[in-house]
């Protein structure tokens, strides 16, 4: 009987806040929430929350798992 294998892989935003610079710091901050703003007004539902957080189950036989686990990013 061969083996299966069940890989979860959870991928989340880093919660460690920006680096900022002097010149972020004086930024005009209506300015820049306004370019957020219209950003996200053409980024679809799904692919805002893609950027924060995603989980994935994959369903892998044995050969399937050997060859994946040695290079998950391939």
């Amino acid at each position: 009987m061969e083996n299966f294998y069940v890989v979860r892989i959870e991928a989340f935003a880093d919660p460690t806040g920006p680096n900022l610079t002097e010149a972020d710091l004086a930024a005009d901050i209506d300015e820049v929430i306004e370019d957020i703003l219209e950003e996200i007004r053409h980024t679809s539902e799904a692919e805002l929350m893609d950027q924060v957080y995603r989980r994935l189950t994959i369903h892998l036989c044995g050969k399937c798992y050997s060859e994946w686990i040695e290079n998950p990013a391939s």
